[in-house]
């Protein structure tokens, strides 16, 4: 199924069958408050007590409980095995930012994909949430408001020419590519730190302290809704 679940004005919250935490969660939905379970995702809302409004995926990691729970007109199948159920859980929040609780830890493959897909789907302002860190792609200019030592990551998923400042490794028109010079472990110097990047490919990876800021920057509305 093609669709997307329009008007989402406050954003949405994807929760998918990886690691993740009950604080994680619950942050991630005072920000966007509309809550997707993708898949095994499913599952752990159920156990929370949470509202889901859509149910998606193709279904191998969902419990038979948890399905037998659901209000059938919330749940929308995606048997499409040529990509993921991160891929087209995005697919359906059209919304001002989406975040991604559940999406790492676990199965290293299972990250890697998701890494992917941020890159496929890069005018979507998604944000993966870690443990430790969070990501996103660098999709358009933006500026961070960011403390002298804090790490900033920049990794390449192809070839992007990258371009910014306030950074201890100076990176602007330089020529990054997985199999050559990648940015990790870079370091603020000057805030605050202008990012931007020639074309599509450009991951950033932040402490997991500053995702209100970087909601605020890749918000896509007239306000972020959050302080």
């Amino acid at each position: 199924m093609s669709c997307q679940i329009s008007n989402l004005d406050a954003g949405v919250t994807l929760l998918g069958g990886g690691q993740s935490s009950a604080q994680d969660l619950e942050e991630a939905l005072t920000m966007a408050p509309n809550l997707f379970g993708v898949d095994g995702g499913a599952n752990r809302a159920v156990e929370l007590g949470l509202d889901l409004l859509v149910v998606s995926g193709d279904f191998d990691s969902i419990a038979d409980e948890t399905r037998a729970l659901l209000d059938p007109s919330i749940v929308i199948e995606t048997p499409d095995q040529n990509r993921t159920d991160f891929d087209k859980a995005l697919d359906l929040a059209d919304a001002p930012i989406v975040l991604c609780v559940g999406f790492t830890g676990k199965r290293m493959d299972h990250q890697l994909a998701c890494y992917s897909v941020l890159v496929r789907q890069a005018r979507k302002p998604a944000i993966l949430i870690g443990e430790e860190d969070i990501c996103f792609h660098l999709s358009n200019d933006i500026i961070l408001d960011l403390p002298k030592g804090t790490r900033l990551s920049l990794f390449p998923m192809a070839r992007v020419i990258a371009n910014g400042s306030g950074l201890r490794w100076p990176v602007d028109g330089l020529e990054f590519a997985p199999w050559g010079q990648i940015g990790t472990s870079n370091e603020v110097t000057d805030s605050p730190v202008k990012l931007s990047a020639e074309g599509d490919g450009l991951l950033v990876i932040l402490p997991r302290a500053f995702l209100r800021q970087a909601v605020r920057v890749l918000w896509q509305g007239d306000q972020a809704l959050c302080p």
